[in-house]
């Protein structure tokens, strides 16, 4: 460690002389003989080290979020060079350390040591209660929140975090925070999301014609669609697709410029230019500067008429130019209140799609997807209880997921029935239901407001025959009924009649929005 390292930066005078610890004079006296060592720092260094750390943390970020990942869990047990050792107390707080505050954390560490450093993350739980014994008396008495004994090599060292073991109140905020996080990670601003990419959009009947007109859009920007609207409510997927498509142009064509960014944003970015007297910059950037416009939540520019005016230039440019132009809301264009007329034909002159809520098996074909991703072991009666339960969006759907699988991790237990119950907030006598084909049945016949026995019987006209054609898709998908079985119950019909049914209402699902709807709405009274 250089002589001159500074550490008037980082240390606190002392109370009464007004002067810095005597332990740096200490340090650079014997500096040689230190050589000999693993570290150049006392336990009470590195202690003074961390807690400068926190400090500057504190302010830098939430109080929530620095009392769930820093306060109490967090220290150092060396400095090796350019390495720095820091210890923490679980595998999760690790791992969204290094996921969301590892530059900052850098960068705090750089401006105190005055050089960068690699960080190195210790896990310390079970070991806290074993070390204690060997630590001197004085030493088990300090009040500060660290303690850490000073070994002659790496492998010597033992340490402990005081009160570091955490109580059932920790381990609920860190399931919490979990969730926060997972909730959070939607807000990107300008930049493009790497991890919301086609592959892993699960794709159903309530959003495979969105789907397929991103990917269309994706594979020939400014071609096929120059103008894609998508809209429905909040959850359900529009992001993820605005994401996948820029992730795929950037792939495929580095060179094209894209822009994400919301209608609020939008706003406040021309806000700003007009203040600081750069509006020409503004326009420069979103009509000349732009490939690839994507606007988020474009309902947002309602009773804002000098934003509209604004867009409205920007879109007329780019339109013109043959640039692609993207935008999602939760409502159609025509039913947005507080817009001008020019405002709504324009964004209705390209493709204009909805995204209904996901059905039963999409539900159930997006949770399997995200467990899978997230590295989380829930049995199939919890997904389908989660599936059932939460049907109108997404975000909600993957955060009771998130949920469970935190609570898995912090408590160290398996995932059941009641378990899932308790965390998500269900009726206690809440239970997944047993459906039948009779049951079945029963829900298509109630919708179309036909008797079973006609959906049973061999009657061809055109109501029954759809109707029945339903009651066997929602037998098979979501009874996961056997074809002879679905059959013999609709009037002995032979398992090839079943197919052509089953066939017949999932490609209707696809091209037909009428049909979507009233799976969904059947599905949902199920």
């Amino acid at each position: 460690m250089d002589s001159n390292f500074p550490f008037e930066h980082f240390l606190k005078k002392s109370p009464n002389e007004g002067q810095f610890n005597p332990f740096i004079s200490n340090i650079k006296e014997n500096k040689e003989e230190q050589k000999n060592h693993d570290s150049s720092f006392s336990s009470e260094e590195l202690t003074s080290i961390a807690e400068e750390i926190l400090e500057r943390l504190k302010s830098q970020i939430s109080e929530q979020k620095f009392n769930t990942f820093f306060a109490n869990t967090f220290a150092i047990s060396n400095i090796l060079d350019n390495r720095i050792q820091v210890c923490v107390s679980t595998e999760f707080i690790k791992k969204m350390i290094k996921t969301h505050y590892l530059d900052l954390l850098e960068n705090i560490i750089e401006s105190l040591l005055g050089q960068k450093f690699l960080i190195d993350f210790n896990i310390v739980n079970e070991q806290l209660n074993e070390t204690s014994e060997t630590v001197p008396k004085n030493e088990q008495q300090d009040t500060s929140p660290y303690s850490i004994k000073k070994a002659k090599s790496v492998k010597e060292m033992s340490f402990t975090i005081n009160d570091l073991i955490p109580t059932q109140e920790n381990m609920i905020d860190e399931i919490n925070s979990k969730v926060i996080e997972h909730h959070e990670s939607d807000k990107f601003e300008h930049n493009i999301d790497k991890k919301k990419t086609f592959l892993n959009f699960i794709v159903g009947p309530s959003n495979n014609m969105a789907h397929a007109s991103a990917v269309a859009v994706a594979k020939k920007p400014g071609k096929i669609y120059p103008s894609l609207y998508l809209h429905g409510n909040s959850g359900l997927g529009k992001t993820h697709l605005l994401h996948a498509v820029a992730n795929h142009i950037r792939e495929a064509s580095p060179n094209m410029r894209i822009i994400i960014t919301t209608a609020n944003e939008f706003m406040a970015e021309m806000v700003s230019s007009i203040k600081t007297q750069k509006i020409q910059d503004f326009r420069k950037k979103y009509s000349e500067l732009v490939d690839v416009l994507m606007v988020d939540d474009i309902h947002e520019l309602k009773n804002r008429p000098g934003t509209q005016n604004e867009f409205f230039h920007v879109f007329n440019e780019l339109h013109s130019k043959g640039k692609q132009l993207i935008f999602t809301s939760d409502k159609p264009p025509k039913e947005i209140d507080g817009i001008e007329e020019r405002i709504k034909t324009r964004l209705s002159w390209g493709l204009v799609l909805d995204i209904q809520q996901p059905d039963l098996e999409t539900r159930i074909a997006i949770l399997k997807k995200k467990a899978e991703e997230e590295d989380i072991y829930l049995p199939d009666d919890v997904v389908n209880l989660i599936a059932r339960s939460i049907k109108s969006n997404i975000r909600e759907l993957e955060g009771s997921l998130i949920r469970l699988g935190a609570y898995s991790s912090v408590f160290k237990v398996d995932i059941d029935l009641e378990i899932a119950k308790e965390q998500l907030k269900l009726d206690e006598n809440f239970d997944v239901k047993t459906h039948t084909l009779e049951s079945i049945a029963k829900t298509v016949s109630n919708h179309f407001k036909i008797p079973v026995a006609d959906l049973r019987s061999k009657a061809r006209i055109k109501e029954v025959t759809k109707a029945r054609h339903i009651g066997m898709y929602l037998s098979y998908h979501v009874l996961k009924a056997t074809l002879v079985d679905i059959g013999q119950y609709y009037g002995n019909r032979d398992h090839t009649t079943v197919i052509h049914a089953v066939d017949k209402i999932r490609k209707q699902i696809k091209i037909d929005t009428a049909t979507q709807n009233q799976i969904y709405e059947i599905e949902s009274k199920l």
